[in-house]
């Protein structure tokens, strides 16, 4: 079935040119220019995925996800002001399963709109390798749950991006084995988007910080220089 995403901004130029490359992906689009306007909608008629600026005049993107969980588990996507790490920390924790960081390139964006769907999507009764089917994975003090999104580090949550999920899910699946740049491009990043293998830096470095957020120890991603990175199970 053709998924339809919902697109919040006060900007129209970003309305329209992502709608535009939505479409052209074979996606439906909704638009909608302030946070007052998409809050009922959304709640009425939810599409399958809402994309939310987050500096919006009358109703900002955190409110209106803020009152969009009281009643709704919608997967929503953060577009976010470059380094405003404070928005990003917040709206993930207040339940947002992305964020990505304006100015942005529309196929990275499509790509995490193709990831995050394919996480949220039922699995079908009986089917193998589903997420429900492949239950959690536990490594040491690591908990992932990929049906739930969940991740607990020592029995502390810690809250993960899609594109972070998949990135310690490669990891995490083979503990100890080095793991290259373009091999975790591969397993965060399909639909053949490229991305810069200094992309994967940074993730790994926001990783490690939300660990150490909960435990100041943590040491359990390594870099082999030269080499990639490999979990280490405690």
């Amino acid at each position: 079935m053709t998924a339809t995403i919902a697109l919040v901004d006060d900007d129209r130029n970003i309305l329209t040119s992502v709608s535009i490359a939505l479409q052209a992906e074979g996606f439906l689009t909704r638009l909608y220019s302030d946070g007052e306007a998409a809050l009922k909608a959304l709640t009425d008629n939810p599409p399958d995925l809402a994309i939310f600026d987050i500096k919006m005049p009358k109703m900002d993107g955190l409110e209106l996800l803020r009152r969009l969980r009281e009643k709704s588990r919608l997967p929503v996507i953060f577009l976010t002001s470059k380094d405003d790490e404070l928005d990003e920390a917040l709206g993930l924790a207040m339940g947002a399963d992305d964020y990505i960081a304006k100015p942005f390139s529309q196929r990275l964006l499509i790509a995490r709109i193709r990831a995050i769907l394919r996480r949220t999507e039922p699995s079908a009764p009986g089917a193998e390798g589903g997420a429900e089917a492949q239950g959690p994975l536990e490594r040491g003090r690591l908990v992932m749950d990929p049906a739930r999104h969940r991740v607990a580090w020592d029995g502390k949550p810690v809250t993960l991006t899609v594109t972070e999920f998949l990135i310690l899910e490669t990891l995490a699946q083979r503990p100890g084995i080095v793991k290259t740049r373009n091999q975790l491009m591969d397993a965060a990043y399909q639909d053949d988007i490229y991305v810069d293998d200094r992309t994967i830096d940074s993730h790994i470095k926001r990783l490690r910080r939300k660990f150490r957020e909960a435990d100041p120890a943590f040491d359990s991603i390594e870099t082999l220089y030269g080499a990639g990175y490999r979990f280490s199970e405690e």
